[in-house]
């Protein structure tokens, strides 16, 4: 799988259609998970997290349009069409009839949603970092409903089915693609404000 496509090339499209932080850092957040499952896997680092660090280029401005209006924007810097099935799967069934078929676009799929709760749950402790977040701890989270309610528990249920991992399974493994990333994300954080 070849994605076609530069970091450098992929940074500037999603500057281009992105401004919030908040959706920079979770751009960025992806891309480290992804790059950290792809070695995991013995896969292409550069595909997987190319793919992860665009997956919401077009969220921002047109959130109506998720998933949708993907091709287009990555149409204008010469994405593969694996590129952009990855892109699009990570919707499959909320915005996107495109269904994730290779396993990187099901971690994608699986971790997207995880990885918005474990930055919450990270940012309620005293240390603001996932680098001491334990298993136990994010499942207490995960089943408050009212604790990061945007973040679909179906969703992230779904994705461990998936990948036929159990929900600890798919915890551990992105607690540690997060703390594998946490500090690179960070730094490039204080850049990009």
């Amino acid at each position: 799988m070849d994605a076609n496509v530069t970091r450098e090339q992929a940074m500037e499209l999603l500057k281009k259609y992105n401004q919030e932080p908040f959706h920079m850092e979770h751009a960025l957040t992806v891309e480290g998970v992804m790059r950290w499952f792809a070695a995991e896997n013995g896969e292409d680092e550069e595909f997987w997290g190319i793919a992860g660090l665009l997956h919401d280029v077009d969220f921002e401005k047109y959130p109506e349009e998720h998933c949708q209006k993907a091709p287009e924007l990555l149409n204008e810097i010469g994405a593969s069409p694996e590129l952009i099935h990855a892109v699009c799967s990570h919707g499959y069934g909320l915005c996107s009839q495109v269904e994730p078929t290779h396993p990187m676009e099901k971690i994608l799929f699986a971790a997207d949603e995880l990885t918005g709760l474990i930055w919450a749950a990270a940012k309620m402790r005293p240390s603001k970092s996932v680098m001491d977040m334990e298993v136990k701890s994010l499942k207490k989270k995960f089943k408050d409903k009212r604790f990061a309610a945007g973040c679909s528990r179906d969703v992230i249920e779904k994705g461990a089915q998936m990948l036929g991992w159990n929900l600890n399974e798919l915890f551990e493994k992105t607690i540690l693609a997060m703390r594998s990333c946490e500090e690179t994300v960070r730094k490039e954080m204080e850049q990009y404000l």
